[in-house]
């Protein structure tokens, strides 16, 4: 029989430095051009992402598919949500099996795939190909305009178009997760702040992608073509599994250290089920006592070192999920703030004088409409102007007199922005509505649907986007920071994924809440309305989440005080302080 494995087999895979030679100005260039590639390529991978969700719902309800509206805004829920409850498999994909770099490096194809899938679907051959024919629409009987109701056909290449969009949402989610700690990797080493400036310039590169995808992109499909417009976040696929590819030679990668997955679930059944495990131990057949099996021949942490990072998980964990209700006001943005902008006048990017009533009419049936998918552009806007001025001015300043607030601290005043940024959405409900209950309505067009909107310009919701922009200056970005730094470095991976998936939580839960609200007496339930929400009270449901975003906010505030007191104190294990970095 033989005998253990030797502790210096080459079997055991070892971190990779770059294959490049480092010139004679030291590692500080080439880490800094290998940050820089990650930036650049999750700059692209954000606008092609942006590019597919940010008219998600007005594609599917165009002449190329025609779904009903419920429908289609199904579709793009489930699609935002996958791609942030999917992040756990990618990272521990990455830990287990892949590492970080060949988790990436395999996600960008599929990504590209799954984004070329979607842009077939915009022409006629294309349809063809991969949804089959169109089934003709059903015969119904005659009736007066407003005396019967249509029945909603089911959904044309709904396959096809769930297959796509549950792909992407993987490969996202997949890039996502293991992108932001690989970049990470590429620059820890600068610097005690260079993962902090990092991270500051990842949220940058997301908010500049979206910028060009929203400008450029939405347009295009709202007013020219959907076929030329997801062709372009095709290209941008393209580039970025071109640059990373390209840019292989000036990144450090490290191999996987092993999912402590089980590991993980074993420790939290016996702290939960401590009889259980007592009649069932894991004893090897030498009798060797639960979880002290003989890791020393195995790849992987030690028994001890599972227990400290079970500990570093139970620690962590409380403070992540206190965050699921502000990612509830988050992701409003991309959902109910937006149905709210659908019934506030939106104006026309050239305005129409109306001299002559023929030339007037031809040119508003040509006319190119403001994209509602812009407003979002206050949002990313306000990141992209205080982040370079947070990273180069207030943070340094704060940091000579020793002022910098904690992570923990700057998550906390995120959240308050959050709160603010809903109640204003909520006041400005309230004002909307007393001009619907006025009868003061505008009706305007958008894609194929008629909305009868206030005449209120759309801009006064800007506010609202700003206060959000801020929040995730403050909350986002140091949350991203928190899990990277707490994270033991075996399970980096897989707690960043939590993150991302606990941010998809969120994102559910407030869909969840508007589903609930929408049946019979409920403040959503308005059927008659067809699809607009005058007689909805969103305004309550806006006030709802400010009440939860205001006690998770002091509970957040109590458990990130004990996390920081307990962290200020002598640690009980070595091997967690040791692992994380």
């Amino acid at each position: 029989m033989p005998g253990p494995r030797a502790p210096a087999e080459p079997l055991v895979a070892t971190e990779r430095r770059p294959l490049l030679a480092e010139g004679a100005r030291g590692p500080r260039r080439g880490r800094r051009v290998a940050g820089a590639a990650v930036l650049l390529v999750e700059m692209l991978e954000r606008a092609a992402f942006f590019g597919v969700s940010a008219n998600l719902v007005l594609y599917l309800n165009s002449a190329n598919l025609d779904w009903a509206g419920g429908q289609a805004s199904r579709a793009a829920l489930v699609f935002l949500g996958a791609s942030y409850v999917l992040a756990p498999v990618g990272g521990w994909l990455a830990d287990a099996y892949l590492g970080r770099y060949l988790a990436v490096a395999l996600s960008l194809p599929f990504y590209l795939v799954a984004v070329a899938l979607l842009a077939s679907t915009a022409f006629p051959d294309g349809r063809r190909s991969f949804c089959g024919e169109r089934p003709a629409p059903p015969l119904e009987p005659a009736c007066a305009p407003g005396s019967c109701t249509r029945t909603s056909p089911s959904p044309y290449c709904a396959p096809t178009v769930y297959a796509t969009l549950l792909l992407l949402a993987l490969a996202a989610s997949s890039v996502r997760t293991n992108l932001t700690s690989f970049g990470a990797d590429q620059v820890m080493n600068l610097g005690r702040n260079a993962t902090q400036r990092f991270f500051n310039w990842f949220y940058w590169s997301i908010n500049l992608g979206a910028v060009l995808s929203l400008l450029v992109v939405a347009f295009i499909q709202q007013n020219i073509s959907f076929l030329l417009g997801f062709s372009i976040p095709v290209g941008c696929m393209g580039l970025a599994f071109f640059i990373f590819l390209f840019a292989t030679p000036v990144f450090i990668t490290k191999p996987p250290t092993g999912s402590q997955v089980s590991s993980m679930i074993k420790l939290a059944l016996q702290n939960c089920c401590p009889r259980l495990c007592r009649r069932h131990p894991a004893r090897d057949p030498q009798g060797a006592p639960p979880l002290l099996d003989q890791r020393s021949h195995q790849l992987g942490p030690s028994p001890q070192e599972d227990i400290a990072n079970y500990q570093v998980l139970v620690k962590v964990l409380p403070v992540m999920l206190t965050m699921v209700p502000y990612w509830m006001v988050y992701f409003q943005m991309q959902s109910t703030y937006v149905l709210q902008g659908l019934h506030l006048h939106i104006p026309n990017i050239f305005p129409v004088n109306p001299t002559n009533s023929s030339m007037a009419l031809g040119a508003q049936h040509n006319s190119y409409t403001i994209p509602e998918a812009w407003l979002l552009l206050a949002n990313v806007i306000v990141v992209l102007v205080l982040v370079p001025l947070k990273d180069h001015l207030l943070d340094p300043f704060l940091l000579r007199h020793k002022l910098l607030p904690s992570a923990l601290k700057r998550m906390a005043l995120g959240m308050f922005f959050g709160f603010a940024s809903v109640i204003v959405a909520g006041i400005l409900e309230m004002e909307r509505l007393q001009y619907i209950h006025q009868n003061e309505t505008v009706s305007q067009h958008i894609g194929q649907d008629l909305y009868y909107a206030a005449p209120l310009s759309i801009w006064w919701q800007i506010p609202q986007y700003l206060l959000i922009g801020i929040s995730e200056i403050f909350a986002s970005i140091p949350g991203l920071e928190f899990a990277y730094s707490e994270a033991p470095r075996s399970m980096k991976g897989a707690i960043m994924g939590i993150f991302f998936c606990l941010s998809g939580v969120g994102s559910l839960l407030g869909s969840g809440l508007v589903t609930l609200l929408s049946l019979p007496r409920g403040w959503l339930h308005c059927p008659e309305d067809f699809g607009n929400i005058n007689n909805c009270r969103m305004d309550l449901y806006f006030f709802l989440l400010a009440g939860i975003q205001a006690v998770t906010f002091f509970m957040f505030l109590w458990i990130a005080g004990r996390y920081e007191r307990a962290a200020q104190g002598p640690a009980p294990q070595s091997f967690a302080s040791r692992d994380r970095g």
